[in-house]
């Protein structure tokens, strides 16, 4: 029998219903899959195994009865800023120790009801802040990818790394994952998978730990752009629990992924050609476009001229939600408590011992930013020039842009430790630097696997849609894949 983790989530489905093997047979792969490889990869922080076979036979029950739902049987894998009932859920995070929530997050209620089997909740960057996967309170994740000849661990992206590296390296069938700056879609481009955020209220947020709640948005990775066509339709929806969810019908966006683009205008900003970047970004940029110009779409040269605003804007106005938003974890009510002499020392010492350095950081920073003599100093202004980068996107969507094509990442995925990385954060922050736009515009966007580096390793190229117009571009990020027919196994050797 064909190894059952390299099937793809569509391929599995068909399996399963035509009883080729069992769900519980497919769940039993990838459990043993991941007790061999995570103690290299590191990508899971909590397997459920009974739970994941309990759910596994109830899926066998209902495809033997003809009453299968759209995911049946699929193994996911669940990052760890989702809240799963009675399970780990703890942002990757120390403050959160041994906190096990008595309720469900509305994306992974939606999976379980179609009939996704969960493995595990997977590591992910602390309360999601990080670029690399090496803030998480559990350790670094590895990538399974690794250059020609070289055997040094890369870092997957962040902050869903543990998401993409379950992935790529057949872990699990596909993976929930959040995206508040490019935690999807960098880590998607390091590992070469496909990871979508989606249009901001497309998906519920309620029940997902937040780090920056006018920003973040849950989005599938997955290992082609079919499997996340099918995770997308099972994790979107109205939820009256989270009241920026929109009231919009959800599209069978499996069936729009071979719609092509023929008679499609597609746009290429010219800000998005940085200074100092690799000639190879470039080439494969220009093989994009040529890609998609051969199946029929218009290529049109496009302004967006706020754009080199936008990752200042974003690390003043994330920060500051966060501040907001991490204030809760005081060690009063759950998670870690470290004892004081008072109250105000109680909330000290548990903040410190509790949060990592990445994440004190940015709380500083936006605490900063929101105090008195500040505020409008750096976030009204932040947020004015939101609605600016906004503007340029309305504009150019307005002239008859259907979809916008750039790079999805600087470079592909760079060494763990790097010390480059390590002595300054804010070269760490430039890897959002093509991505930070579409959280602050609220807009879809897809990052899908495009080519190589001369190293071998994996690159990306990120798709920008209108507001809730998803399935342009999984039809556009479709033949982008197809046009590369890349064979998108990392070399085993965890």
């Amino acid at each position: 029998m064909t190894d059952l983790t390299r099937l793809s989530i569509a391929d599995a489905r068909k399996g399963l219903d035509a009883k080729t093997f069992s769900a519980r047979e497919l769940t039993d792969a990838y459990l043993a899959a991941i007790e061999a490889a995570n103690p290299a990869l590191n990508a899971y922080v909590a397997v459920t195994p009974d739970k994941a076979r309990d759910m596994a036979e109830a899926s066998d029950a209902r495809i033997a009865k003809g009453e299968a739902g759209p995911l049946e049987g699929i193994p996911l894998g669940i990052k760890d800023l989702f809240g799963t009932k009675g399970v780990h859920t703890q942002a990757a995070s120390h403050i959160l120790d041994g906190f096990k929530p008595g309720y469900e997050s509305s994306v992974t209620s939606n999976l379980w009801r179609d009939g996704a089997v969960m493995l595990g909740k997977l590591n992910m960057d602390e309360f999601a802040m990080g670029s690399s996967n090496e803030t998480s309170y559990y350790g670094p994740v590895v990538n399974p990818w690794r250059a020609k000849g070289s055997d040094t661990d890369l870092v997957p992206g962040g902050s869903s790394g543990g998401s993409a590296s379950a992935v790529a390296a057949w872990l699990c069938a596909g993976a929930t994952a959040t995206d508040t700056g490019g935690s999807i879609r960098q880590p998607a481009a390091f590992t070469g998978t496909v990871g979508i955020k989606p249009t901001y209220g497309r998906c519920s947020r309620w029940g997902v730990v937040a780090f920056a709640s006018s920003l973040d948005q849950a989005g599938p990775i997955a290992r082609t752009v079919e499997d996340a066509a099918l995770m997308m339709t099972s994790m979107s929806g109205f939820d009256p629990k989270d009241s920026t969810s929109v009231d919009l019908a959800v599209p069978d966006f499996a069936a729009a992924v071979e719609r092509g683009v023929k008679g499609l205008v597609i746009g290429v900003p010219r800000e998005y050609r940085m200074d100092g970047m690799p000639q190879e970004i470039e080439a494969l940029w220009q093989e994009g476009l040529s890609w998609l110009k051969a199946e029929g779409a218009e290529i049109r040269d496009i302004s967006l001229p706020h754009t080199k605003y936008a990752l200042p804007a974003y690390y003043i106005v994330a920060p500051a939600e966060a501040s907001s938003n991490l204030a809760r974890y005081d060690g009063v009510k759950y998670g870690l408590r470290v004892t004081g002499k008072d109250i105000t020392d109680l909330y000290e010492m548990s903040r410190a011992a509790g949060f990592g350095r990445e994440v004190k950081r940015r709380v500083m920073i936006g605490t900063y930013v929101l105090s008195a003599g500040y505020y409008d100093a750096y976030y009204v202004r932040a947020q004015k020039v939101r609605t600016l980068i906004k503007r340029d996107f309305e504009q150019v969507f307005a002239a008859g842009v259907d979809a916008i094509l750039t790079p999805a990442t600087p470079s592909a995925a760079f060494g763990i430790g790097d010390a480059a990385m390590k002595a300054d954060p804010v070269k760490m922050y430039l890897n959002d630097i093509f991505t930070v736009t579409v959280n602050m515009a609220g807009l879809p966007g897809i990052a899908v696997p495009a080519g190589m580096d001369g190293q071998g390793l994996p690159l990306g190229l990120q798709l920008i849609g209108k507001p809730f117009d998803e399935e342009t571009l999984f039809a556009a990020a479709r033949v982008i894949e197809r046009s590369a027919g890349l064979d998108l196994s990392p070399a085993k050797w965890w």
